[in-house]
């Protein structure tokens, strides 16, 4: 009976999948990392949300964030930027959006990241975004009924985030 029991863990265990990092010169005595898999997310939004956020404070990124939830600020759209509105408020860099759904779910990601720093000791009024990167995840295929028996794809895109902290000295 124990047997079988040991057996069906072992499977569990091997079923989950293995998620690494991208970023390799991690250090683990003075850094911490967190990442959201599978988010249901545009990946090109937060691509852009990473790429401005890069090298912030931890704080200063969350608040950040906290103000284009609330569309006080806009997200410069660097490389995804075809018909994208201009935006008074960039400097800079003129197209730029709101991305509301993405720049919330970014925010609970940093939020772990905050926690996981605590955790480690370090100290997070000095901490500092060494790593900000999305990642294109699986695409959940679906299908919507039109008229005559016939169907049109409805894909839905998901997103890896991936974020690394350092506290500087």
């Amino acid at each position: 009976m124990q047997s079988d029991v040991s057996a069906c863990c072992t499977l569990m265990v091997e079923e989950m999948p293995n998620w690494g990092y991208s970023f390799t010169a991690y250090e683990e005595d003075r850094m911490a990392r967190t990442s959201g898999r599978e988010l249901r997310i545009s990946p090109k939004a937060a691509r852009e949300i990473c790429r401005h956020i890069h090298r912030m404070k931890l704080s200063q990124a969350q608040s950040f964030l906290e103000r284009v939830v609330r569309k006080e600020l806009a997200v410069p759209y660097r490389r995804h930027n075809k018909e994208v509105p201009h935006k008074r408020q960039l400097e800079g860099w003129d197209a730029g959006r709101y991305p509301v759904k993405a720049a919330g779910k970014v925010l609970e990601v940093l939020a772990g990241l905050q926690a996981n720093a605590e955790n480690k000791g370090l100290d997070t009024e000095r901490l500092r975004l060494v790593h900000a990167a999305a990642h294109r995840g699986r695409v959940l295929k679906r299908y919507f009924p039109r008229a005559f028996g016939r169907s049109s794809p409805n894909s839905e895109m998901t997103c890896h985030l991936e974020f690394v902290v350092e506290e500087t000295g």
